[in-house]
């Protein structure tokens, strides 16, 4: 049966600087008609798989790199130490090109492009460098040998290989760009630092002056897991979708991108969480915020209201409620069973399983 687990978070960041453009610029967006604060999909994704490196093991890991040959060269040199480092390179690169990944025109050293690969799937690939196939063999079983084992970030975040759509992994999950529930006004912080070392008399000035722009806003995050997809990623290993579904609402919720944090340190927790289990299809709910929340009381409690309200409308309306839903902070239980933190990862990961292994 198809299942999806919609995950819907409301928070509030002070001062910040999550996320820039290309000209050092808090990201923003134009919504409802207003301009919001913007925190993009990539930059809270790899806030995510940071987190994931906390609470999975290795083995049900994937690593994002240029530097493949080498990763898989490790793994060939623990094998089988009689090979030096060149020679082992070398037997990768020729494994790889029977998948059609080849190495950088520039950098001998790297893939021509970025690879999502895990680290059971480089286990494969360096158990077959050294193995005695027929050319004919060695093309089918490296295509095996990368669609089988897909970490769990592989499997939830999917890889697109432009030379070999055979070794392709579809996503199994949706990530939303985080946009603020209101209007914003980026603000600029003038500051000036001095230099520990100069006499007074001598340098009156700064040592440095600068400027950051900065925002502060309510935001409202979505993403959703396609759970019967993810559970075919993983091999439909139960146990490891129950692990894959906690860590991934674990870090949805709790993940914070690294973005000028030294500067401004927005460590926050969201005032509201609700995870939803669908049957029909995913259902993002930030229509809520098209007309943006107007307050000079703050926008938290506000956002909260504007999503309880919408999201009861749009059950009536338009579709079925959720099969089960779990909440968690300030929103009501008529939207779902209220739980705290650590229960809710527990009862939705068990739930999602016990419904998509019918």
């Amino acid at each position: 049966m198809k299942l999806f687990m919609d995950i819907h978070v409301i928070q509030t960041v002070p001062p910040s600087c999550l996320n820039r453009d290309d000209t050092g610029s808090p990201k923003t967006a134009e919504y409802g008609g207003v301009r919001r604060a913007r925190v993009s999909s990539q930059s809270w994704k790899h806030a995510m798989r940071l987190m994931f490196k906390e609470y999975l093991d290795v083995n049900e890991l994937s690593y994002r790199t240029l530097k493949i040959f080498d990763m898989v060269a490790d793994k060939v040199i623990e094998k089988a130490p009689d090979y030096n480092r060149e020679d082992a390179i070398l037997l990768v690169k020729e494994v790889f090109k029977k998948a059609k990944v080849e190495q950088s025109k520039k950098h001998a050293d790297k893939s021509e492009a970025l690879f999502f690969l895990s680290n059971q799937q480089a286990e494969n690939l360096a158990r077959l460098a050294l193995e005695d196939l027929e050319d004919k063999e060695v093309s089918k079983a490296v295509v095996q040998a990368l669609k089988a084992n897909n970490g769990v970030d592989l499997a939830l975040f999917g890889r697109m290989v432009a030379s070999n759509p055979d070794i392709n992994c579809d996503a199994s999950a949706q990530v939303a760009h985080a946009i603020s529930t209101h209007r914003i006004e980026n603000e600029y912080d003038y500051f000036t630092a001095v230099d520990d070392l100069s006499i007074e008399e001598e340098h009156a000035g700064a040592g440095m002056i600068g400027t950051i722009e900065y925002n502060s806003a309510t935001l409202y995050r979505y993403a959703t897991v396609a759970v019967h997809e993810l559970y075919n990623q993983l091999s439909k290993d139960s146990l490891a979708l129950e692990r894959a579904l906690r860590e991934f609402n674990r870090a949805f919720i709790l993940s914070m991108p690294r973005g000028k944090q030294n500067t401004f340190a927005a460590h926050t927790l969201p005032c509201a969480v609700m995870v939803s289990l669908r049957v029909d299809r995913p259902l993002n709910l930030v229509d809520a915020f098209e007309r943006a929340i107007e307050s000079t009381e703050g926008f938290a409690i506000p956002s909260v209201e504007a999503f309880s309200k919408h999201a009861a409308k749009v059950y009536d309306d338009f579709c079925t409620k959720p099969v089960s839903s779990y909440v968690l902070g300030e929103l009501p239980s008529d939207l779902g069973q209220k739980l705290n933190l650590k229960d809710l990862l527990d009862e939705v990961a068990k739930d999602a399983v016990a419904r998509v292994t019918l």
